[in-house]
């Protein structure tokens, strides 16, 4: 059953759209719109529009848009009854119980239940006699006990059914268990607990839920550690330890660490605005997060090898999110917790030094470079040049550009202008690549690689005709009748298409209309279908003349016309980016 009406109505008057979205992102006004920098991938020109007047938000970048509801699904990693609950706490407002399926809001809800659990269950291990080795390996570590309940560490006993038994008894099936990753089968269903003899680290999300653990083994056994898999409340591409922490440290730079214990010993060190990325390879959804409360990144990785590895992959990632990055990296091969282990009550001052000693990103990244050839040589001085042209020609500042190729002429004897001339030459090959992934990106936006209607690559003429008088309708929810008696659903061609038009025509029936309306009945993909199709036509709006065209080009592709032609696709493509230059505004 759907939620009541007068409800929806109350959530949407009290949400307004921009002041909740701009809570995630750095909102600026133009003209009636709102712009900032996608949350949902990676950009540098703002391309995320807010549209306070219809209450819709569209990215032209990743063409992902819909209402305030699927912006808090997809920001929250919620579903749609869940962010429905999140805004409505917000706003004060009670949720109607009755008749709504919330079947996997209440298994997250189970999940959250069962992760606070089992990490009071490990918390309390600690002072137990079979929690004694997690104990003392805490304690050499350094930890005291004001830490330790600060990030809720704990101990997995060897039982191996210990954390079963004890979730069994407070009433959670076997099911729920195993749904949270707690637990695991045995060839007989038996409930075992996933994790035994391991330090053990909870996860927290930024509303301070348990959402996830790591846990350490104490012996030379492998797995090292083993973590939570993705479940319905944790998904590993966006953990990231600590941030429940470091978000509220007033600052807007983060410190990015490797590990666990490194996280803990900044922390306790004053930095208190170091995370980490859990064990993985830093992701696209991580740096994005990272930005809602960051401008600047210091990356302080291992200094070893595959710590420096990490380092040179995650740079990439973080610039494209529009982050500024610095990188430290630790002398005599330590890692932060060593390092503050090793200079004891001066580590924090000495780590201080070389925060503020830390270089940026470009000269971390030509240092890596220079280390790899003999420069002496005339053929490693060749291969530096040609590989540090590459890295000077990303910069976009032309100034910055000049004095970090003057400063390689001086290192190699090697004019400016030819190294200028070289970094041209990168940049030009570099910008060839993105204008391929943006023809790639354009042809996504029109529909050819749609998922939410694949029948529009087979039947472009129509299902453009059919977004053309979706649009109208939109605007013109009085001219519902006649469009029903002109061309009822049954006669579109595209299966999506028709399934919204249908829709919409039983929704003008009680006037207005708007995009929040269909929040309920369409998936997040499909809000961002539907936000495209409205918000591409805002600029140029249908008309009536435009609605009988539309007709005729639905009932001619059903009939022998299959497919528009590339100069027919082009000619949409360009309109598309002019509205993106000129929609903005």
């Amino acid at each position: 059953m759907a939620l009541p009406e007068y409800f929806k109505e109350e959530l949407k008057q009290r949400c307004e759209i921009g002041e909740i979205i701009s809570s995630y992102v750095n909102l600026k006004r133009r003209g009636k719109n709102l712009v900032g920098l996608c949350p949902f991938h990676n950009e540098k020109t703002p391309s995320f529009v807010v549209y306070p007047e219809n209450g819709s938000f569209y990215c032209f970048g990743c063409n992902t848009g819909g209402d305030v509801i699927s912006f808090v699904e997809r920001v929250e990693n919620l579903d749609y009854i869940e962010a429905v609950r999140f805004l409505a706490q917000r706003a004060g407002l009670a949720v109607p119980e009755d008749g709504v399926d919330d079947t996997m809001s209440k298994l997250r809800t189970r999940i959250l239940e069962i992760n606070r659990e089992a990490a009071r269950f490990f918390y309390r291990t600690l002072t137990q006699p079979e929690g004694r080795p997690g104990l003392e390996y805490l304690k050499r570590r350094g930890l005291d006990a004001q830490t330790i309940k600060h990030f809720g560490l704990g101990y997995a006993p060897d039982s191996g059914y210990a954390l079963a038994s004890c979730l069994k008894a407070k009433g959670y099936t076997s099911n729920e268990m195993v749904q949270s990753d707690m637990v695991r089968l045995s060839k007989n269903n038996r409930p075992y607990d996933r994790y035994r003899s391991r330090v053990m680290y909870p996860i927290f999300d930024l509303r301070g839920n348990v959402v996830a653990f790591g846990g350490r083994i104490l012996t030379d056994e492998k797995p090292k550690y083993i973590n939570t898999a993705d479940t319905p409340v944790y998904h590993k591409s966006s953990g990231l330890f600590a941030m429940n922490f470091a978000k509220n440290a007033g600052t807007r730079q983060l410190i990015l660490a490797e590990g666990y214990m490194d996280v803990i010993a900044l922390h306790r060190a004053g930095f208190q605005n170091s995370i980490a990325s859990l064990g993985t390879a830093l992701t696209t959804e991580q740096a994005n997060i990272i930005r809602r409360y960051a401008d600047e990144v210091v990356i302080c990785y291992d200094s070893d090898e595959a710590g420096q590895r990490a380092t040179q992959r995650a740079i990439p990632i973080l610039k494209k999110a529009g982050l500024s990055i610095r990188v430290i990296t630790v002398p005599g091969n330590k890692d932060p917790d060593e390092f503050m282990r090793s200079f004891g009550k001066d580590g924090p001052l000495r780590f201080k030094a070389l925060l503020e000693e830390s270089g940026n990103d470009l000269e971390y990244r030509l240092r890596k470079v220079r280390d790899k050839y003999d420069i002496e040589t005339d053929d490693g001085r060749v291969k530096y040049l040609q590989e540090a042209a590459e890295v000077v020609g990303f910069i976009d500042d032309k100034i910055a550009q000049d004095v970090y190729a003057g400063k390689l002429s001086r290192e190699t004897g090697v004019s400016k202008e030819a190294i200028l001339s070289m970094a041209e030459k990168a940049a030009s090959r570099a910008a060839k690549q993105r204008k391929k992934e943006e023809i790639r990106s354009q042809q996504r936006v029109v529909g050819t690689e749609s998922q939410v209607n694949p029948e529009k690559a087979r039947h472009t003429k129509a299902a453009f005709a059919e977004e053309n008088i979706i649009a109208y309708l939109f605007d013109h929810p009085d001219r519902s009748d006649a469009l029903r008696r002109e061309i009822p659903p049954e006669k579109f061609v595209t299966a999506w298409n028709r399934r919204v038009y249908e829709t919409l025509l039983g929704k003008t029936i009680h006037g207005a209309v708007s995009i929040s309306d269909f929040s309920e009945a369409l998936s997040k993909d499909e809000m961002s279908e539907l936000t495209r199709i409205i918000v591409q036509h805002r600029d140029a709006p249908p008309g009536w003349v435009d609605v009988q065209k539309s007709i005729g080009l639905i009932q001619t592709d059903g009939s022998n016309i299959k497919n528009a032609s590339d100069e027919d696709v082009l000619k949409y493509m360009q309109q598309l980016r002019d509205q993106k230059n000129g929609g903005n505004e």
